[in-house]
């Protein structure tokens, strides 16, 4: 927020110095801006796959724009195919990437690269073209000319399979223990919320029964047979990832969570929501005001989810809408949501949730 007062303050001096010379014979008009060369790609064609998936493929680089206001110039990169930059909606379905304040390039991973494509509507195993163009921003912004970019996106392999995480969570019962779903070979994921009355430990088994199991070595990694349990760093929900190829885990902190004035944390903070890893839901339980509340993942508006009335169940990605509380009480609030597209890594576009005063 800071850098945007910022520049406006230095866009209101640029006006008000503008107005102070109107009885001058001159008239002040803004000075022409421009990139001052050609962007860049390097390299200019890219074959993806799962080898380079998690690699760095390609950099787009650009010179600097210079303004006639000494501010810090913010710059975004534009993705998109020839046939949507042409007309009166031209680039309004480009996928746009924010690069920073004073940054002359920026490199993607080839898995984003691949969603990126794959969005565009560039088929799978088949070289396609995609355009590419920097857009400058300080008082106004400026575009550079687009360049090609020749991108072979791929298909993952759908996978399936479960291991399952009993741990002091759940009272180590294997039988209600959390699955991690597979996400690519040999790799899991799932979510787990640890409760502040239990404790941190867990493993990891391949089947619901004890007959193998995976504990901790010496450095926390996975070890078959092993009697030393993992640890979480603190009670909360976390996103669990578990690599059986290097034999490996992490987790990090991750939480849907309900905003708003009818709780306790206003627009500002989120009320993080607990996991239900066996019904696969999320829920909130505690006291709400008369108010409106939503759903926001990470306490960020980055993700967030709205309903259009107070009826229907359903709530909408990025919908300025909430649910209105219309008595203060204690309520259970449940939140269901489907993964994010694995292809894409865009979030459904709706979600279901209940509202129950208790």
């Amino acid at each position: 927020m800071k850098k945007y007062i910022n520049k406006l303050l230095v866009i209101c001096t640029l006006l008000i110095l503008s107005a102070s010379c109107e009885n001058d014979a001159i008239l002040t008009t803004l000075k022409e801006v421009s990139f001052s060369g050609p962007i860049e790609a390097s390299p200019n064609t890219v074959v993806l796959s799962t080898d380079n998936e998690n690699e760095s493929v390609v950099t787009i680089s650009w010179p600097a724009v210079v303004y006639p206001v000494n501010a810090p110039v913010s710059y975004a990169i534009q993705f998109d195919v020839a046939s949507d930059t042409i007309g009166a909606t031209a680039w309004e379905k480009s996928v746009r990437v924010e690069a920073g304040e004073e940054v002359l390039s920026k490199s993607f991973l080839g898995t984003d690269l691949n969603k990126m494509a794959i969005k565009l509507g560039l088929p799978v195993d088949v070289a396609g073209k995609m355009v590419v163009r920097v857009e400058s921003t300080l008082d106004r912004k400026i575009y550079s000319k687009a360049i090609a970019l020749t991108v072979t996106p791929f298909a993952k392999q759908v996978v399936f399979g479960q291991i399952y995480m009993p741990g002091s969570y759940q009272d180590w019962d294997i039988n209600t223990a959390a699955a991690l779903d597979a996400v690519s070979s040999g790799i899991y994921q799932g979510y787990v919320t640890f409760p502040e009355t239990k404790g941190l430990g867990f493993k990891f088994n391949t089947e619901r029964n004890w007959a193998q199991f995976y504990g901790a070595d010496a450095n926390g990694n996975l070890m078959d047979h092993s009697d030393t349990d993992f640890q979480i760093a603190a009670p909360g929900s976390y996103q669990m990832t578990v690599n059986l190829n290097t034999l490996k885990w992490t987790a990090v902190a991750f939480s849907w969570g309900v905003v708003g004035d009818a709780t306790d944390g206003g627009w500002d903070n989120s009320t993080n929501m607990s996991y239900d890893h066996q019904l696969k839901i999320w829920k909130f339980k505690g006291a709400l005001k008369v108010g409106n509340v939503k759903f926001r993942l990470n306490n960020a508006w980055t993700i967030n989810y709205g309903p259009k009335n107070n009826d229907e169940g359903k709530v909408y990605l990025d919908n300025p809408g909430a649910h209105y509380i219309s008595e203060a009480g204690t309520y259970e609030i449940t939140f269901s949501i489907q993964e994010k597209d694995p292809t894409t890594g865009i979030y459904p576009a709706t979600a279901i949730y209940t509202v129950k005063k208790i």
